[in-house]
């Protein structure tokens, strides 16, 4: 009995996710993906666009040493896009060629992401990106199979079930409202933006060797100008991380960042933003 429950918390330890060597994750994020992966939930994450939530799927993956499976989600994507599609069109090509095995529909079958991930022989993480973006009916159409792990392929008469129940990452730029019914089977998480001490450690995952006072310089009107009331269109993680990458590139000292604004189109990309905003960094 006790080495049953020794080989268990063996077991949950290995699929403890922590901050790799190129994603540095708050406590606060890491004890959610733990927290998901041990009830065997849809983790939810929200956040600003650029805080690195499509990112920490990545980092997932690599930490658990997992395949990774991205559904890019459009306005257009439908949830049975996820599941399966049934290319009658080859079929009906086939057969007006003679084609052998036209009789046999499965040959026509084709899965789609969640679909890979639940035919998968090992354990994968699945990255449902920005699910926001379709319409608002699509995530109350994947309940059933977020559920239950399994869908059904009329064509064939066949059930699709997870081999291997997938870890499913889900992330919103919160430009709609998700339905309660999805919400409550997620565990959520909100990426706040990070903290100046968090960002600095962000950065230098990226840039080990950037020089201090070139860095704090740059993060000093980087967040000067995330607070201007104003700001139509406030910059990133993401885009400090370029912007940095330029100036080192560029050669550009310390002391001309902040009366220059070198390269300052990787972070402000609104025209209404670039007016004027030098004086009011100055």
């Amino acid at each position: 009995m006790q080495s049953i429950v020794y080989d268990r918390k063996e077991q949950i330890m290995q699929q403890e996710f922590s901050s790799t060597k190129e994603y540095v994750a708050s406590e606060q994020l890491m004890a959610s993906v733990n927290v998901a992966i041990a009830l065997k939930k849809p983790l939810l994450i929200k956040g600003e666009p650029g805080t690195g939530k499509t990112m920490l799927a990545q980092a997932v993956a690599g930490s658990l040493g997992k395949k990774l499976i991205i559904w890019n989600i459009k306005s257009t994507t439908k949830a049975q896009d996820g599941l399966y599609m049934y290319d009658t069109i080859q079929r009906l090509y086939d057969g007006q060629f003679g084609e052998e095995g036209v009789d046999d529909i499965s040959r026509y079958i084709k899965l789609g992401k969640l679909g890979e991930a639940f035919e998968s022989e090992e354990q994968v993480i699945l990255l449902i990106d920005e699910i926001d973006k379709a319409d608002l009916e699509f995530p109350n159409d994947l309940l059933w199979e977020l559920d239950q792990m399994e869908f059904y392929i009329h064509e064939t008469k066949r059930t699709v079930k997870a081999k291997q129940r997938p870890i499913v990452i889900i992330t919103s730029n919160a430009e709609k409202e998700l339905p309660d019914a999805f919400l409550r089977r997620c565990i959520f998480h909100y990426i706040d933006f990070p903290d100046e001490a968090l960002m600095e450690e962000i950065v230098r995952t990226h840039y080990p060797d950037v020089e201090a006072n070139l860095l704090k310089n740059a993060m000093d009107v980087f967040y000067q100008i995330r607070s201007l009331k104003d700001i139509r269109k406030k910059p990133s993680t993401s885009e400090l991380i370029d912007w940095i990458n330029a100036l080192q590139i560029g050669g550009i000292s310390a002391d001309r960042i902040r009366s220059e604004l070198p390269f300052v189109g990787v972070i402000v990309k609104k025209d209404e933003d670039l007016e004027g905003l030098a004086q009011r960094i100055n």
